[in-house]
């Protein structure tokens, strides 16, 4: 088994005499790989059979520690080719950030696809969330971000009309923030709920998934520095590449 695709094998090791088991050591050590960009989205795991015989383990022991990174979304299975590395998970910390700027730190070559750039009579929810009245127009931006040419999220943002410029080709080309900030905008702080539910048959064909598979969602209402709320984003991720992290402190 190779990094990168090249002749250089990838150090891995199993201990006997510990506890855990033998399958989940090997997969630790395999997804802390493709975490770490050893093992790069595309590249090809090795023989199962020639692996298992340089670590003395048997061919269902490895089977199933690959099986644990297939089912993680970390690796897929494909006729005629064998196991491919797909992606690395996103990890998001829970601050006032983009997903843009969060994939593009993380080295996950962000792009995005806008679905929608438009202006909409604001919903009830829309309304209340912006502190505008009901019907009143609003802008909508809804935008499909990938990384490594995989799904990632489905993005939908309301803003006051005429609060920014936004640009198709622009919003295709970087981030919603960025663009905020570039238009004058200091953001200040967001109100933000995190939940789950099933895809919807639409969502799951955006995000090439089955339909009514778990994702992650995220309601966000953001203020500038004058207090003025300037965004409502509700957004739904794809729970196999994505995870929030937060940070819990002890009450003094």
């Amino acid at each position: 088994m190779t990094a990168h695709g090249t002749d250089r094998p990838l150090p891995l090791s199993v201990d006997r005499t510990s506890p855990v088991p033998l399958y989940f050591q090997l997969a630790q050590q395999l997804e802390a790989a493709v975490e770490q960009g050893r093992l790069a989205p595309g590249a090809l795991l090795g023989n199962e059979i020639d692996l298992a015989a340089r670590l003395g383990l048997s061919r269902p022991t490895v089977r199933q520690a690959i099986q644990t990174l297939v089912d993680k979304g970390l690796m897929v299975r494909r006729r005629g080719v064998g196991t491919q590395v797909v992606h690395s998970q996103v990890r998001r910390p829970l601050e006032l950030s983009s997903l843009y700027d969060d994939l593009e730190a993380a080295g996950q070559r962000p792009a995005t696809e806008v679905l929608r750039n438009t202006t909409e009579p604001a919903t009830a929810e829309v309304a209340a969330a912006l502190g505008v009245a009901e019907g009143g127009e609003v802008h909508l931006v809804e935008r499909l971000r990938s990384a490594h040419g995989e799904p990632v999220a489905l993005l939908r943002n309301h803003l006051p009309p005429g609060l920014v410029p936004l640009r198709t080709k622009e919003l295709e080309a970087t981030g919603l923030y960025r663009l905020m900030r570039a238009g004058g905008i200091t953001l200040h702080s967001a109100r933000q709920s995190v939940g789950a539910r099933a895809a919807t048959v639409g969502e799951a064909d955006v995000l090439d998934e089955e339909p009514g598979a778990p994702l992650l969602t995220m309601e966000r209402v953001t203020y500038d520095d004058t207090g003025r709320v300037v965004e409502f984003g509700s957004h739904v991720y794809r729970a196999a590449r994505y995870t929030f992290e937060f940070q819990l402190l002890v009450r003094p």
